[in-house]
């Protein structure tokens, strides 16, 4: 996990009286710095020795970003709590101070992204752009931008607020543009399934309408059995007590696109992600999805 997200729920719980100790753990996807982050597998890459940690009981308390977080359940945990969420917005942060927009990038300019979900839309908003990967934490991806290696980068705009580079923040683009990954820009709290001593200190973390809506993008993810790193994007918001779902699938090329979008109860946030899935579906999702797979 990184370490501003421990930082927030470890002082959190600190707050309740609840005494904390804070354990990193490496996972191969912190230790996998280069090269596209699909060598290194497609689920869990930031999360199972996690995972593995707190089955083991070497912590009590296992903090993900709630995007890196596989839909299938892992037997003996239980997502106890998902805070308030962050910015959900992609944001592109430009090499050139000149540059204001997307539309502003000259033809064949290069943007740094490893997410396959990033790649498909810009490349559907602009299909002359050349998309490079890139990997790393956030500063050393500014530090490639900074060193020339790209015309701009792709990055959450809840990262970059978070840790302090609001002045780098170039457009934060509209979901018509980058409609953002399932979870973006909440956290996910897991315990053991027999912990109620941890479920409950954690408890008061849980946020109802984030959890609503990470809920239903989750089960819209899973139903199209799309994984982390397909080119799946979907956005779910409760306004006005009323759950919006917007759901979106996209050729890696970005030669097509899927939209749907329905709105529900909260509680019933799951029953809208696999119909907004099953509309995905009905378009031709599962086509996309293969395609992407075979990369």
């Amino acid at each position: 996990m990184a370490v501003w997200q421990a930082d927030w729920v470890a002082a959190r719980l600190a707050e309740q009286g609840v005494q904390v100790e804070i354990v990193p753990v490496s996972t191969s996807g912190d230790r996998h710095q280069t090269g596209p982050i699909e060598g290194i597998g497609t689920s869990g890459v930031f999360t199972k020795e996690i995972q593995r940690a707190l089955l083991e009981g070497i912590i009590d308390v296992a903090v993900h970003s709630l995007k890196d977080l596989a839909t299938a359940p892992v037997a003996g945990l239980v997502l106890a709590a998902v805070p308030e969420r962050g910015p959900t917005s992609d944001a592109l942060v430009f090499a050139d101070s000149g540059t204001a927009t997307l539309a502003d990038m000259p033809a064949r300019a290069v943007v740094g992204t490893g997410s396959p979900r990033r790649k498909a839309q810009l490349l559907r908003a602009r299909a002359d752009l050349r998309v490079a990967d890139i990997r790393g934490n956030v500063e050393t991806r500014l530090a490639k931008l900074d060193a020339g290696d790209y015309d701009a980068i792709v990055l959450a705009e809840a990262g970059l607020r978070r840790l302090g580079f609001e002045s780098r923040l170039g457009q934060i683009l509209p979901s018509e543009i980058m409609m953002p990954a399932v979870g973006q820009g909440a956290l996910g709290i897991e315990t053991r399934e027999d912990d109620q001593a941890a479920r409950t200190a954690v408890a008061l973390l849980d946020h109802l309408p984030t959890r609503a809506a990470v809920a239903a993008e989750r089960a819209m993810l899973a139903a199209l059995d799309g994984g982390c790193l397909a080119p799946v994007a979907a956005w779910g918001r409760v306004e006005e007590d009323v759950l919006r779902l917007s759901g979106r699938v996209t050729r890696v090329d970005g030669s097509r696109q899927l939209d749907a979008a329905l709105d529900g109860r909260p509680d019933e946030a799951e029953t809208l992600g696999r119909l907004v899935a099953r509309q995905l579906t009905d378009q031709g999702a599962a086509e996309l999805i293969d395609e992407a797979r075979r990369r």
